[in-house]
């Protein structure tokens, strides 16, 4: 298994740890409930050094991403990140990621790690217009500092005023005495805070750090599984379970993502266009439980007269409401919030509802 610059430190604090992406990756620490409330009420620490980063370089790189990715680049001015997808030519998503604008002619590509490697293959093979492309995967470490104190530890840390890093943009500079850390606001949790890239060698001292600034607030590490069921309650997608090869972005509800702008004849255009036009076979919606219980990926969603309608793709018991949470695609006469359904847990039907994610306001 591949190890981040923070495996030794996850393993003496006692992390389960397990393989995830290639990765010996924490799990869980004081558990995942704990480190869920945690990052909701204080602040939390998720090392996801796993990520993957590719350098976009050179006068053909805005060309190049507007083709191979779903969202509108030339809308992004240096500082801004966009949430975009690459759409393959069946209709479905490679990945979906994050483009920075770094500087002119200069973006960065943030990918999922169990793609890294399908990514880079798909930018390689599909890059006809000669932008410079860099894998930086191996050369970046990242810790995502996510909670309301999140803010308050870290500007202890650097001169960046940090209030004026709103939502989705970033800015480079001097953090914990390290130079050029990208000091970003994108949040996989919804509980507010921060992501750091910086070079492998500085991981211990950026570290030590954030855990020393964030001392007073309890400050405490996170691991995967707490980060799952906090996206899940803002009704994020995961790709591998909500979106995938064969699910598009309008059927997954990411049309906001999907810009049918003038010059940007992106990959499978016309079929994404015609289904945003005609509509889809199913959408994907969130949904509540009404019985006690916990959805899981793979089961059946029905509808009251027990027929099959869908399938859940991600739930869990919510930490923050205690209950039944969870996504999962139906048919398009079920996807209106508030239609009543069913999950199918063993032969057992549980009432649902869908409604319109985050779960957690």
């Amino acid at each position: 298994m591949k190890t981040t610059p923070f495996t030794d430190k996850h393993i003496a604090l006692g992390a389960k740890m397990c393989e995830f992406a290639g990765y010996n990756m924490p799990i869980e620490y004081s558990g995942i409930i704990d480190e869920h409330l945690t990052v909701c009420q204080a602040v939390g620490v998720f090392d996801v050094s796993h990520m993957g980063e590719f350098w976009v370089k050179g006068p053909q790189a805005l060309a190049f991403l507007q083709k191979v990715t779903s969202n509108n680049v030339a809308a992004l001015t240096p500082g801004k990140i966009q949430y975009s997808c690459f759409p393959n030519e069946q209709g479905g998503i490679v990945d979906d990621l994050l483009v920075y604008h770094y500087e002119a002619d200069k973006y960065l590509l943030v990918v999922n790690a169990a793609n890294i490697e399908k990514d880079w293959n798909w930018c390689v093979a599909h890059n006809t217009e000669g932008a410079v492309l860099e894998n930086s995967s191996d050369n970046m470490a990242q810790l995502a500092i996510q909670g309301p104190k999140a803010i308050e530890a870290l500007q202890k840390l650097t001169a960046i005023d940090l209030s004026e890093i709103p939502y989705y943009t970033f800015k480079v500079g001097e953090l914990a005495g390290v130079q050029n850390v990208i000091i970003s606001n994108t949040g996989y949790t919804g509980a507010g805070g921060f992501e750091l890239y910086f070079y492998p060698n500085e991981a211990d001292k950026i570290w030590d750090a954030v855990y020393k600034a964030g001392e007073e607030f309890g400050i405490k590490p996170a691991g995967l599984g707490s980060r799952d069921t906090l996206r899940l309650e803002m009704g994020f997608c995961l790709y591998g379970n909500d979106i995938d090869d064969q699910t598009s972005p309008i059927e997954a509800g990411l049309g906001w993502i999907t810009k049918f702008v003038d010059n940007k004849p992106f990959i499978n255009r016309p079929e994404l266009e015609r289904q945003k036009n005609e509509g889809t076979e199913r959408k994907l919606v969130g949904f509540e439980l009404l019985d006690r219980g916990i959805p899981r990926h793979g089961y059946d969603l029905v509808n009251t007269a027990g027929e099959k309608i869908g399938t859940v793709t991600s739930g869990t018991m919510s930490p923050m409401r205690k209950i039944g949470i969870g996504m999962g695609y139906v048919k398009p006469e079920y996807a209106k919030v508030g239609t009543e359904i069913g999950l199918d847990v063993r032969g057992r039907q549980l009432k649902a509802v869908v409604v319109r994610p985050p779960f957690r306001k």
